[in-house]
């Protein structure tokens, strides 16, 4: 569903990603993992077209470069970790903004635009905040709008920025089960990057480590979330454990250093 090939980004004099491949097919979930300033979310731009890049994008087989702005944002939604959000806008507003590339350039949202949104508020635990302002939100909630106009897209690829961050823990349960349903129900295809390496292992079916801006490992979970590869590429001492599902489970092992 989608791919990249060799994708390289250099911001200034320093190359921040170099010849990174991925290949995500329909209904899949891939998690982009790594240390901080590995590259992860520079990745999520490249793939998006919002960065400056070498190598190919290829959605549905497709060069995503060849595709115009309105093609493009009904193929991929991307979901930024902290973008800039109007304060006066209200949260229903914001996420009908992802119904703009089926709007007419003259034209207004219509009903179905309406409702589509409504219900994806409705499912993030969003509607009885849609006419509140983004400026009265909290940090999660912030979070949650960010994802809900992503979702009123309706695209087949979903780009997932730290979509838990800021999140509660009962939240970040929420928002991931409703990714994976939707994944699951619709063949949505997911790429996100995921801080917690557990959460990674537990939701994604695949996993790319990246360090210092290289692909440093590629697999199913259990093949990337050993304690040789945390432990040299995250600088700590952890013990890997499968759970209840057999998935890794990736312990910190305190004094280990």
């Amino acid at each position: 569903m989608i791919a990249g090939i060799g994708l390289s980004v250099t911001l200034g004099e320093r190359e921040v990603l170099t010849a990174v491949d991925l290949s995500v097919r329909r209904g899949e979930w891939l998690a982009v993992i790594g240390p901080n300033g590995a590259g992860k979310s520079t990745l999520l731009k490249a793939v998006m077209g919002i960065v400056a890049h070498r190598g190919e994008v290829t959605i549905a087989d497709r060069p995503a470069a060849s595709l115009k702005p309105r093609a493009r944002a009904r193929l991929i939604a991307y979901a930024p970790q902290s973008p800039a959000l109007p304060p006066d806008m209200t949260v229903s507003g914001y996420a009908l903004l992802g119904r703009t590339p089926y709007i007419s350039y003259l034209g207004s949202e219509s009903r179905e635009d309406r409702r589509i949104t409504a219900s994806v508020l409705d499912r993030l635990d969003l509607g009885p905040l849609a006419d509140r302002r983004l400026s009265e939100l909290s940090g999660g909630e912030r979070q949650r709008v960010v994802l809900a106009r992503a979702l009123a897209q309706q695209a087949p690829v979903l780009l997932l920025d730290e979509p838990t961050t800021a999140l509660d823990l009962g939240h970040q349960q929420q928002v991931l089960e409703l990714v994976d349903r939707l994944r699951l129900a619709d063949g949505l295809t997911v790429v996100s990057t995921l801080h917690d390496l557990t959460v990674a292992g537990q939701y994604a079916d695949t996993l790319l480590l990246l360090a210092r801006g290289h692909a440093a490992a590629h697999g199913r979970p259990a093949q990337v979330l050993t304690e040789a590869l945390v432990g040299e590429h995250f600088d700590a001492h952890v013990k890997v454990e499968p759970g209840p599902d057999g998935r890794p489970v990736v312990h910190l092992v305190r004094g280990g250093r």
